[in-house]
């Protein structure tokens, strides 16, 4: 794996997560009238909150669209949520055009073959610890936590350090 500099990651100014194996366990849980339901960690939530007060843009790109996440990332106050996408790379592109950012400015991250090209596009490649293989390797950065158990958590821990806005303070 390769390192993570503080000064790579202190330069971040968007931060874009996959949902299902990063926001969640990756189990697609069905109710009795065949609803979706997901399981997020409150540790994700909050550091999420407290990375946009840090000034970090974070941004949801899934290849699949859920009214759960829909309000989940209303609650945190993400407002750049894209669901239902097909090619997430695009996706990322557009991000970064309307925000005047530059590749070493985002850091993706993802668990799954489908978000590969994405985590090439970004200057940090992220992964929760039980991604597959190729996106492990692909990573920059590999958490000590699964996804929808902390991997998000330690990740924005990890950029927000970086900028020396973890913990944050009262």
């Amino acid at each position: 794996m390769k390192r993570v500099t503080a000064r790579a990651a202190a330069r971040i100014r968007l931060l874009v997560l996959d949902v299902d194996g990063v926001l969640t366990d990756g189990g697609l849980y069905y109710g009795a009238s065949g609803e979706d339901t997901k399981r997020f960690h409150v540790h994700d939530g909050l550091a999420m909150v407290e990375a946009r007060r840090a000034g970090l843009t974070v941004a949801v790109v899934s290849g699949r669209a859920s009214a759960a996440v829909a309000r989940r990332l209303a609650e945190l106050g993400v407002t750049e949520v894209h669901q239902g996408v097909h090619d997430k790379c695009a996706v990322v592109i557009r991000l970064m055009e309307r925000l005047g950012l530059g590749a070493a400015e985002v850091a993706v991250m993802g668990d799954d073959l489908n978000d590969l090209p994405p985590m090439k596009k970004a200057g940090l490649a992220l992964a929760p610890h039980n991604a597959v293989p190729e996106v492990r390797r692909a990573a920059h950065w590999v958490s000590r936590c699964a996804g929808g158990d902390g991997a998000v958590r330690d990740a924005l821990e990890m950029l927000l350090r970086a900028r020396h806005a973890w913990p944050p303070r009262s």
